[in-house]
């Protein structure tokens, strides 16, 4: 499972997550990242209370990434203990920034 909460301020956008990235619920942060980045230069992704994030979720920021690197900038924080291990492990803790 997993809540998506976004906020968006002119040309700022900050979505926070709770629970689960993973196959089953990366189509829903795909869909709110599609109606959301047309009008954003910079993205704020709070993962405070993300538990998890498998591949399929890191094909979805791997995508974010590289559409914002085009059109202004993306910002990880809170991310866990746990979810920072997978970004180390598959190497996007050099790819993304994280705060």
């Amino acid at each position: 499972m997993l809540n998506i909460a976004t906020k968006h301020e002119e040309k700022n956008c900050e979505i926070a997550l709770t629970g689960r990235l993973d196959t089953t619920t990366a189509p829903q942060l795909e869909e709110v990242l599609h109606k959301e980045l047309p009008d954003t230069e910079a993205l704020l992704l709070d993962f405070t209370e993300l538990e998890y994030i498998s591949s399929a979720g890191l094909r979805v920021l791997l995508s974010a990434q590289k559409r914002m690197s085009v059109q202004g900038s993306m910002v990880i924080r809170g991310v866990s203990e746990e979810v920072n291990e997978i970004f180390e492990v598959t190497g996007f803790s050099d790819i993304l920034t994280i705060e």
